[in-house]
């Protein structure tokens, strides 16, 4: 069975689906009014990671994943520009322009890191009839009141919010967590529905029983998580800043319009640090794919950086600390290209082989310990006893959780100007020629292959 970190109940749990062998899955998705940044998609590949081993224990998962294109503003104190107006202005397009490019973006994004799209893609635009839906039974329940820009939620009426970040309200001051909002009843207060400024025309606005406007960031998750997977759902994941608000603000909807909790697990990933602080938009120091792309770095190399550290921990990142994860995982398509082109005749070693498949489970069922997995696999590659069908066999099947695209490994061919080049150097060699030999290495390296020598004679690679 697989253990899980539960951010609820602050320890690991086993998973139970509600179903059995189905999971319904929600994980906040981008606001798409920029760029993504390798900080933000460090927890898509902790996404991915989490759905894979899911499919890989046999469940069936649907997968649902919001797009925030309208109502995240500049401030979690429900004040300041919402951000995909403030886009708009900045690069002269519309709203709805800057939100289908950035979308596609943060799709490719996703493609070239492996990460397995979502069942369905859902949009905070395309729900808005749900967004007030939900905050009319909040007005019928008690749990809404309207000050002078918008219809906030009354934290005061829910007993235990802030359950899942640990807070307390009684502990909470002004300008703690955010600056109060004049007219608020308590500081942990949000919006559900934002009215549109008089003086200024928005771009995104809907008419609603309160006025025009638009909704609070807090409600389209909880709006379309009940459309699409219903409540109570399996999962919900995020990235560990989404805990204090946005994520108990999602709670407490729940519990007041419905009795009911919003997920049964709750799992959050942690920072992308550099080392002037964790990565973010607005402190202008981000990284983005295209920039390891510009540098000559396979994507995936960022996705192996990733795979080295265990989501809940903190991943420090530097060009070096890629660099030597871009090394590494080249050794290991190396390896792997090695144990391709193997033509060792096929034998059975069950025992040793069922022994690796037990491990690997073991660690990923155990909160997702992906580094302790690779240790595993490099230990496959390296054991003598294991032949070869057999190796390329389970990293093949390691790889469904993996995502390092050992299919796509093309056996090693040799050329045979570079067999007839190496048998030539080894006649020099032979003949204690060195000069002419090591002329003739360089002429091999020129045609992209190297030697390695060894006791048993020169090994050709690519």
């Amino acid at each position: 069975m697989i253990k899980l970190y539960n951010t609820l109940s602050k320890k690991k749990e086993f998973f139970r689906p509600l179903k059995d062998k189905r999971v319904g899955f929600y994980s906040c998705g981008p606001t798409v009014y920029w760029y993504a940044h390798i900080g933000n998609l460090r927890t898509y590949i902790f996404n991915d990671l989490l759905k894979r081993v899911l499919e890989f224990n046999g469940y069936k998962v649907k997968h649902i994943m919001n797009l925030t294109d309208v109502g995240h503003l500049t401030s979690d104190a429900d004040e300041g520009e919402d951000k995909m107006e403030k886009a708009a202005k900045k690069e002269k397009k519309t709203a709805w322009q800057i939100a289908r490019f950035y979308t596609q973006a943060f799709k490719k994004n996703l493609k070239v890191l492996n990460i397995k799209e979502p069942n369905k893609w859902v949009k905070a635009t395309d729900h808005i009839k749900e967004q007030i839906a939900l905050i009319k039974i909040l007005e019928e329940k008690g749990f809404a009141y309207r000050i002078k820009d918008g219809i906030y939620f009354d934290t005061s009426k829910i007993k235990n919010y802030g359950k899942l970040a640990g807070l307390k309200k009684e502990s909470l001051k002004a300008g703690a967590r955010v600056k109060i909002t004049e007219g608020k009843k308590n500081i942990t207060d949000f919006a559900l529905w934002k009215f549109s400024p008089k003086e200024i025309k928005r771009q995104m606005e809907w008419d609603s029983p309160w006025g025009t406007g638009f909704p609070g960031w807090h409600t389209e998750c909880v709006a379309m998580a009940k459309k699409y997977l219903d409540l109570p759902f399996d999962i919900h994941t995020g990235a560990i800043d989404l805990i204090p608000t946005h994520h108990t603000n999602e709670i407490a909807q729940v519990q007041a319009a419905f009795n009911k909790e919003l997920a049964n697990f709750w799992l959050h990933g942690e920072h992308l640090i550099l080392k002037t602080g964790k990565m973010a938009k607005s402190e202008g120091s981000i990284i983005l794919i295209n920039d390891l792309i510009e540098k000559g770095i396979n994507p995936l190399a960022f996705r192996y950086l990733c795979l080295q550290t265990h989501y809940r921990s903190k991943l420090n990142f530097s060009w070096k600390s890629l660099e030597s994860a871009q090394n590494a995982l080249n050794n290991f398509y190396e390896k792997i290209a090695e144990i391709k082109s193997d033509i060792t005749l096929f034998r059975r070693s069950l025992q040793i082989y069922y022994e690796y498949q037990k491990k690997f489970l073991e660690y990923i069922n155990d909160d997702l310990n992906i580094p302790k997995t690779l240790v595993l696999i490099w230990d496959l590659i390296k054991n003598k006893k294991m032949p070869s069908q057999e190796k390329y066999k389970l990293l093949l099947e390691f790889d469904k959780v993996l995502g390092l695209d050992l299919d796509k490994i093309k056996k090693i061919e040799i050329p045979a100007e570079i067999k007839k080049l190496t048998k030539k150097r080894e006649e020099f060699r032979k003949e204690k020629k060195w000069r002419e030999a090591d002329r003739t290495r360089k002429e091999i390296e020129k045609l992209g292959f190297k030697i390695e020598d060894t006791g048993k004679g020169p090994i050709i690679k690519k």
